[in-house]
């Protein structure tokens, strides 16, 4: 679990294919947290697991397999790209974001940036399956970013970027034609599977 909030910077250092999909290494320009074998990195939002404890300095490694590659921008990652990162969280870390599970739902695609006004303000293209759950000043994770929904159209949502935001992440060298993972509430993607059962059920009864 995550909670949205960027807490640093990597980059791609090296993609290796291997039989089990591809091993992903992250430069963490150094990131001062250390994690070990088998703990959580969500990478553009994307839950990953660190294989061995790398040393100080030393770049993350994951093991990346096909479904991932294929359902999130993972798969579209070159050497040399910026990441946005973050650990995953513990029962003491501050809720600043919303809960983010690192289970990308879709890949959206920008449609628009405008900075007009001195407001930045981002248009991004969306499934059926990730817009059904957005609704204006919801929550949903963009690459990992925890943001607030400044509108919501007809297979498009806006987000709007403050500048700490376009510092700390990725998002501000997203421009139109950009691929981003994007992860809906999962509270309201719950309470909509909760709903959708009740109601099956409820239409069942004589």
């Amino acid at each position: 679990m995550f909670t949205g909030i960027i807490e640093h910077q990597g980059r791609v250092a090296a993609l290796r294919p291997e039989p089990w999909g591809m091993r992903l290494e992250i430069d963490t320009c150094g990131w001062g947290h250390a994690p070990s074998d088998g703990d959580s990195i969500a990478v553009n939002g994307c839950c990953l697991t660190v294989v061995g404890t790398p040393a100080a300095g030393a770049p993350l490694r994951f093991d990346v397999i096909p479904q991932t590659l294929s359902l999130t921008t993972t798969g579209a990652l070159r050497v040399g790209d910026e990441v946005n990162l973050e650990h995953a969280a513990t029962a003491s870390t501050l809720l600043g974001g919303h809960l983010v599970q690192g289970h990308v739902d879709a890949i959206g695609e920008v449609l628009s940036v405008s900075t007009a006004a001195g407001e930045w303000r981002t248009r991004i293209a969306a499934p059926t399956a990730v817009m059904e759950h957005l609704t204006e000043r919801g929550s949903i994770s963009v690459d990992g970013v925890s943001l607030t929904l400044a509108a919501v159209g007809d297979g498009w949502f806006e987000v709007t970027l403050i500048p700490a935001t376009l510092a700390k992440t990725t998002l501000r060298v997203r421009a139109a034609g950009s691929r981003l993972n994007l992860e809906a509430d999962c509270l309201a993607k719950m309470v909509a599977e909760r709903v959708k059962q009740a109601m099956a059920a409820a239409a069942k009864r004589p």
